[in-house]
């Protein structure tokens, strides 16, 4: 007998993505939608295609994801993120795997799109993360951010991606590294900070072959770059 899925979305003022997210997890047994405040037409929008949607102050991204998961009625979950897709590939691979669950935990690839474009290099694909588990055997851990699933257990991976709309704009990207860079900082080290830079750009342009990219790649090694100096720097 197959396993009930649930899927998650963490959401504040996302009426811009909702929808599509919503009805790409529209395959799962549930859609829990969990708001942290919203003043456009988010919850509305979630509802009306389907999902359930509750309330919770924020609580900061590790903790908020925990709660969600908490709050779904089954134990499998997915958790996504607004401006993702489950690709009708992933939704059968899914269910599929749901029949008979081999792992408690499973990987799944990212392919993000920045500018308009779908990236396969610059390091950003398969970009995986486990997404799908059985959440008595696993949870998020509590960091301000770029939070992960950590699995109790054993864990596995998903042969199809789902799709990330990560950056419409260069401005876009460059702010939410920034604000990234303030939750993650590190202590102050003015040697990591001219050096950490230059590598992260070699890195992503050169080895992971971000040229590749055009004008992307390198706009993305710049950013990344100087999302490096920030964190050490500021």
């Amino acid at each position: 007998m197959s396993h009930q899925l649930s899927v998650v979305i963490i959401s504040k003022n996302e009426e811009k993505f909702i929808a599509d997210a919503v009805k790409s997890a529209s395959f799962a047994n549930e859609v829990l939608v969990l708001d942290s405040g919203s003043t456009d037409n988010t919850c509305d929008i979630a509802q009306k295609y389907g999902a359930k949607v509750l309330y919770q102050d924020w609580l900061g991204f590790g903790r908020q994801k925990n709660k969600a998961v908490e709050l779904a009625a089954n134990d499998w979950v997915f958790v996504l993120d607004s401006d993702e897709r489950v690709t009708s590939e992933l939704q059968t691979e899914i269910l599929n795997t749901l029949q008979s669950p081999k792992s408690d935990g499973y990987h799944v690839a990212r392919l993000n799109n920045f500018f308009g474009k779908y990236i396969k290099y610059c390091g950003l694909y398969p970009d995986y993360s486990i997404r799908l588990f059985n959440r008595q055997k696993g949870s998020f851990n509590n960091v301000p951010v770029h939070e992960s699933v950590q699995i109790h257990g054993k864990t596995g991976k998903l042969k199809n991606h789902m799709l990330h709309f990560a950056f419409d704009t260069v401005q876009e990207f460059t702010n939410k590294q920034k604000k990234y860079a303030e939750l993650s900082q590190k202590k102050k080290n003015l040697i990591k900070a001219f050096i950490s830079p230059m590598w992260t750009f070699v890195k992503i342009y050169i080895f992971r072959l971000g040229f590749l990219e055009g004008w992307r790649g390198f706009i993305i090694a710049k950013v990344y770059a100087q999302y490096t100096f920030w964190k050490y720097f500021k």
